[in-house]
């Protein structure tokens, strides 16, 4: 075991975008500087944006830096085994100030062979919701291309689009192929597999402040959707003290631990963890390191780390690779 290896934070890579916000700010605690962010990239390995460690002894290396150093020790020795040298997941926060954009994300096999890159499933943990606030997943009923490219030509594909009522503590679970878009008021911190692949579909004639509207990928996207009804809102336990699993899929496994008092955790070295805070405060332990976390605070604990105490009050989500 590398006994250089503790619980790492990363520098947030923060994003304008169109329908951004200041709730990073006034919610999250992110140190923006701009009225319109709508991303916290907590945790990533995406070409352009690699996270880098804002704490300890390796502070300033990048995760890649890392992984290609210490794969194991990091990633976790079934993590490595099955991805190589490759981080699976991207970690976000998204404050929609407006509706995000209508889009799809292609499956695993259509991104390999149009853009050598992962699919992109993931998951909305809900944080902070306005009154009213919803999001648009799948169809209201099961459609098909025809239908479909009517609807959007005719600027009505909102009217067969199924939009939910979200409040804080929803979790949305969508998979590849599902049609779907954040609405206004929400802030979600978002668990995907490692893609910046999206095929935006419809973004309500919006013009940037240079007078642009934004790219669309109509054609793109019309063998990437699934045209199915589909559900995708998660129930799942609060029991204290406890991981309650929230997701449990191929890519990754999402439990939410609401935090009283104190959790024991014990690791067996095959995959990395990923705490997000997304209410309260705790301290985690191990091995003489002690460190406090915050609400909008992420943390990843590399595979080599297998002994570890979570104590204080807060709502977190642990997320692996199973």
């Amino acid at each position: 075991m590398n006994s250089k290896m503790y619980p790492l934070q990363f520098s947030p890579i923060l994003k304008e975008r169109i329908w951004g916000g200041e709730k990073l700010k006034t919610i999250l605690n992110k140190s923006i500087v701009s009225k319109i962010t709508g991303e916290s990239w907590e945790l990533s390995t995406v070409e352009g944006d690699v996270s880098v460690v804002a704490n300890g002894a390796l502070k300033g290396k990048s995760l890649m830096e890392l992984i290609d150093e210490t794969p194991n020790e990091i990633l976790g020795t079934k993590v490595y085994e099955r991805f190589g040298k490759q981080f699976p997941l991207l970690f976000k926060y998204l404050d929609a100030r407006e509706d995000l954009s209508i889009q799809v994300h292609p499956n695993d096999a259509l991104a390999k062979e149009r853009h050598n890159s992962f699919g992109k499933t993931e998951m909305w943990y809900v944080l902070q919701a306005d009154t009213d606030a919803r999001i648009i997943v799948g169809f209201k009923e099961d459609s098909g291309k025809e239908e479909y490219l009517k609807h959007l030509n005719d600027k009505t594909l909102v009217s067969i689009l199924d939009d939910v009522k979200a409040k804080t503590g929803d979790v949305f679970f969508l998979e590849t192929g599902t049609v779907h878009a954040i609405g206004a008021g929400l802030v979600v911190a978002e668990i995907q597999q490692t893609s910046d692949i999206t095929y935006r579909l419809y973004d309500f004639d919006r013009k940037d402040a240079q007078g642009n509207t934004r790219e669309l990928h109509v054609d793109l996207a019309l063998d990437a959707i699934n045209y199915n009804k589909v559900d995708t809102q998660k129930k799942y336990e609060t029991k204290t003290n406890t991981s309650n699993v929230v997701v449990d899929c191929p890519y990754f496994t999402t439990n939410f631990i609401p935090l009283e008092d104190k959790v024991a955790v014990s690791k067996s070295g095959e995959t990395f963890t990923v705490y997000m805070c997304v209410e309260g405060s705790f301290e985690m332990e191990y091995d003489g390191f002690k460190q406090s976390y915050i609400k909008g605070d992420t943390v990843l604990v590399p595979a080599a780390i297998n002994a570890f105490m979570l104590t204080g009050k807060a709502s977190i989500l642990e997320i692996y690779i199973s």
